[in-house]
């Protein structure tokens, strides 16, 4: 049994909380959060853009702190889930590695690319696996689109686009220095998809909306890649908050168009081939499942984790800041 401590009792570790209930073989064993009420289990008052909800904590059998370090140095925990605001990553993320905890620490890895450097540069040296929770290289319907672009089952792909679109989340989000605005912290999902499809693009050209939080909230990016097919991305949290969250993707192939839509329900993921359209069953789950099933295996088997290291989801923040450049010059912008 892997021994869980989470950090950050937040709507991001409450859903983390839900998956770790449906997973065997970990086991919740201590929780912190600098809020006592949430350290002693108390979710009121919860948000998120997307289902699902932390089941009831057992305290008899779960420890509650409002120490953070508390947790990291615990002999209990075997792995340390860092959930909290971006700009607490680093410290906290230092600090697991250094106690020699396997990590598994929420998006984005650092509020900038050079901090997320410096975590990969120390989790490259430390005893634990450490995973960027890059959750949408899991997903299960994003994990079948990069299966299908490597293997070339339908072809190359001519052109994609991505979109992922909400409202402002409340609470610390709208302080960009915290956040980095929708750029970072919500378009980042799709950018990151898109570096770890297609590899790291010759440069990007970006449009964008500086908006409440003070960084870009509206954001819609060409990605070039040399002689590569035509990929763009959108992200957003100016629509209204009667607007419902759209995560979605259309990529086309030269024999086939594969069309994904969280909000068809009975058929998120469609393909559409000859003529004729058929709905793709993907494993159940979600995202967040599945990375902590992953990251689970990989310390099981002694194996080093590959679907998403330090170092390439700081890669994805670099590609993140040369297209919020793009925004602010109004030019392209080169990696």
């Amino acid at each position: 049994m892997i021994k869980v401590g989470v950090i950050g009792l937040g709507m991001m570790g409450q859903m983390h909380l839900g998956a770790y209930a449906k997973l065997k073989g970990l086991r919740v064993v201590m929780v912190a959060d600098t809020d006592p009420r949430r350290a002693a289990g108390d979710f009121s008052g919860a948000w998120s853009n997307l289902p699902g909800e932390a089941p009831p904590l057992d305290f008899k059998k779960v420890r509650g702190t409002s120490d953070p370090l508390e947790l990291i140095h615990s002999p209990e925990v075997d792995w340390v889930d860092i959930c909290v605001p971006t700009p607490f990553h680093p410290d906290l993320a230092l600090a697991a590695i250094a106690a020699g905890k396997h990590v598994l620490c929420e998006k984005p890895l650092a509020r900038t690319a050079a901090d997320a450097h410096r975590i990969a540069r120390a989790a490259a040296k430390g005893r634990g696996f450490f995973l960027p929770a890059m959750c949408i290289r899991f997903w299960p319907q994003w994990a079948w689109l990069k299966q299908a672009v490597d293997a070339g089952t339908y072809g190359k792909v001519i052109a994609a686009s991505f979109r992922r679109m909400g409202s402002m989340p409340p609470g610390w989000f709208a302080r960009g220095d915290w956040s980095g605005g929708a750029i970072l912290d919500m378009h980042l999902h799709d950018t990151d998809f898109i570096h770890y499809v297609f590899g790291m693009p010759a440069a990007v050209q970006s449009g964008g909306w500086t908006g409440p939080s003070g960084c870009i909230d509206h954001v819609h990016t060409r990605y070039f890649f040399d002689g590569g097919p035509v990929i763009t991305a959108e992200g957003s949290w100016a629509v209204d908050p009667a607007t419902p969250f759209d995560m979605s993707y259309r990529v086309v192939f030269e024999k086939a168009t594969a069309d994904y839509s969280i909000g068809r329900a009975d058929s998120p993921l469609m393909l559409y081939a000859k003529g004729k359209a058929a709905a793709v069953r993907c494993p159940a789950g979600d995202g967040y499942q599945a990375e902590m099933a992953y990251l689970a295996k990989c310390i099981r088997t002694d194996s080093a984790p590959q679907v998403v290291t330090p170092t390439q989801a700081a890669g994805s923040i670099e590609i993140v800041e040369a297209e919020a450049t793009s925004v602010l010059t109004g030019k392209t912008v080169r990696l």
